[in-house]
């Protein structure tokens, strides 16, 4: 089984990777978390300095992942082309230009997806991106090529 595809990751799906990486663990969990206890101890205090350190709280990490998304869309020369990638029984293959790079599927960590994207996680911080409207009618060939390789337990993909 083979599958070839390219994919161009706009600074759009950028973000999208970055929040649900963000959000999906402790650090956002407990941001959030932290902002909202304020804003209920404002509402039972009375003092604004809770309200306004609730609101920076939550507000804070998605406009700095926005940010973050831009700045690396534009000057990642990853992100400036087209990435060309081939799957097959043996691992994953990844080419831009003149560099390539392989990896088995034993070392993916994960497997999710997001409402612009299917990430595939090649360590506990780097990953694939695969955004949808440049897969088109390659999606479901993607889908049950991760879920062949990949043990089920490890993918949360929803269509």
């Amino acid at each position: 089984m083979e599958l070839e595809f390219d994919v161009k990751v706009s600074s759009s799906e950028l973000y999208d990777y970055l929040l649900y990486h963000t959000y999906t663990g402790f650090s956002g969990m407990l941001g959030t978390m932290v902002g909202v206890f304020l804003i209920i101890a404002f509402v039972s205090t009375r003092y604004f300095i809770y309200l306004i350190a609730g609101v920076v709280l939550i507000a804070y990490m998605p406009c700095s992942l926005f940010l973050k998304a831009k700045q690396q869309a534009l000057n990642n020369p990853a992100f400036q082309e087209p990435l060309h990638y081939k799957m097959t029984d043996e691992g994953i293959s990844v080419s831009q230009g003149e560099s390539e790079e392989t990896q088995s599927w034993e070392s993916c960590v994960k497997a999710v997806s997001t409402a612009r994207s299917i990430i595939l996680y090649t360590s506990r911080t780097t990953a694939s991106i695969f955004p949808k409207r440049d897969l088109v009618d390659k999606k479901e060939a993607l889908i049950q090529m991760i879920s062949t390789h990949m043990p089920p337990k490890k993918v949360k993909i929803r269509f």
